[in-house]
């Protein structure tokens, strides 16, 4: 017989996906960090073409909605992003290797902050309402997914510079 373990919470269950589509290994092969991993600031920086992101812009972007969901989820009045805009924002300058460990960093912080807000919330939270149409739990299910799809993303920007 196998052995008697509880079912995860909702919670936990959020959690787990929050954390396998940004740092923990998971069948599904790169995470987000993981994409990020060895890029240096001139690929960061680079454009397959016009009004095409860069792969700097779209870790300014992945930090952005983490962000957003936890101000969100949490029900919290909302304070300034580092970055001055919204949704996705242009290069600094100097777009140097410093601004982008600062910008990986950026992103590993709001990483961290949406983490424990969902690690926070109680299981009945996870239906509340927020708009029209999503609840706090369709919100981290959607945060996770956001970060896979520019994983993916990331993949193929890395792809492409090479040929």
């Amino acid at each position: 017989m196998g052995r008697s373990e509880a079912a995860p919470s909702a919670t936990d269950v959020l959690v787990a996906l929050v954390d396998e589509a940004y740092d923990r290994r998971s069948w599904h092969g790169p995470n987000l960090r993981s994409s990020l991993r060895g890029v240096s600031p001139e690929l960061a920086r680079w454009h397959l073409g016009k009004n095409r992101h860069s792969i700097w812009e779209l870790t300014a972007h992945a930090a952005y909605w983490k962000y957003v969901v936890r101000w969100r989820i949490r029900g919290e009045k909302r304070v300034r992003f580092p970055l001055v805009g919204s949704h996705f924002f242009p290069l600094p300058e100097p777009a140097d290797a410093a601004a982008w460990t600062d910008c990986k960093r950026l992103l590993a912080e709001e990483r961290v902050q949406l983490r424990g807000a969902v690690a926070s919330l109680e299981e009945r939270e996870l239906t509340r309402t927020l708009g029209k149409d999503d609840t706090v739990g369709s919100l981290v299910r959607g945060a996770a997914a956001h970060d896979l799809y520019h994983a993916g993303q990331i993949r193929l920007i890395r792809r492409l510079h090479e040929h």
